[in-house]
């Protein structure tokens, strides 16, 4: 299992992100998000065998947090961790009950969730000594990330590959920042991952947006077969000057009086 040219190619990617952006130091003890997904299974899976491989030494504990919403699988979970040898932790929530009584009409029931299950990872991390959170996204939740907030809050925002977590005390890593989205379905595929549904009771109705993103980005691929990587590229090549965020502005620099070239 997972000793193909695939997966050779998906931890090459991932080593290099770990390269690139400092993700992993001597030491660390990291906490992985799993939730039954082909991310966060391809994620383990990664990060174990370099941590095997690595000239220092770290550690992996693979974290689940139950949302409890009817018919979410952790036992599948549990026993594929379980079958792998992985240290893991189970852990049990009520974001399903505290949803339903606390959402107020007509605001995001996917935000209100995402933020009950982030809280309920770090409060985990930081009772199990994690200094670092890893979580499974990938290249395509980046830059799809970065079009949902241009067009629709108007912010110039994606995610960062590594960042200090909300409570201040963990650093968030996403080791994935260089691997499409395709791999990971594709080596999810090649090892028969076992896939569990999140079980969310509005997951088809919150994922309309990013799935036109999704659309678009294909749809565009075939004109353009680099703007993944163009995109994603973008990210770590800002040019403040040529925005409009007055606090990015710094007239000391001589380049910015210069007159822009077209």
């Amino acid at each position: 299992m997972l000793e193909s040219k695939l997966f050779h190619k998906v931890r090459k990617l991932a080593g290099k992100a770990v390269g690139d952006f400092s993700l992993i130091e001597a030491g660390d003890r990291i906490a992985i998000g799993v939730s039954g997904g082909k991310d966060s299974y391809a994620l383990l899976h990664t990060l174990d065998t370099l941590r095997r491989r690595a000239p220092i030494h770290y550690e992996l504990i693979a974290v689940n947090i139950d949302s409890d919403y009817p018919g979410y699988r952790t036992d599948i979970i549990e026993n594929h961790l379980q079958q792998h040898g992985f240290t893991y932790h189970m852990e049990p929530t009520e974001c399903y009950r505290i949803i339903e009584e606390k959402r107020r009409p007509g605001t995001s029931y996917c935000a209100f969730c995402a933020r009950l299950r982030r809280g309920a990872l770090y409060d985990v991390a930081q009772r199990l000594g994690c200094n670092k959170i890893a979580l499974g996204h990938h290249l395509d939740d980046f830059i799809e990330t970065l079009l949902l907030n241009q067009f629709y809050i108007g912010r110039l925002a994606a995610m960062s590959p590594k960042l200090l977590a909300d409570n201040g005390q963990q650093t968030v890593i996403r080791p994935f920042v260089y691997i499409e989205e395709a791999k990971l379905i594709a080596l999810s595929r090649e090892n028969s991952f076992p896939i569990v549904s999140c079980a969310c009771p509005v997951a088809s109705c919150n994922d309309l947006k990013r799935q036109r993103m999704k659309r678009m980005i294909r749809d565009l691929s075939k004109e353009i077969p680099d703007i993944r990587s163009s995109l994603i590229g973008a990210l770590g090549n800002v040019q403040p000057r040529h925005l409009q965020d007055r606090d990015l502005w710094d007239f000391s620099d001589p380049k910015n009086s210069a007159e822009e070239k077209l």
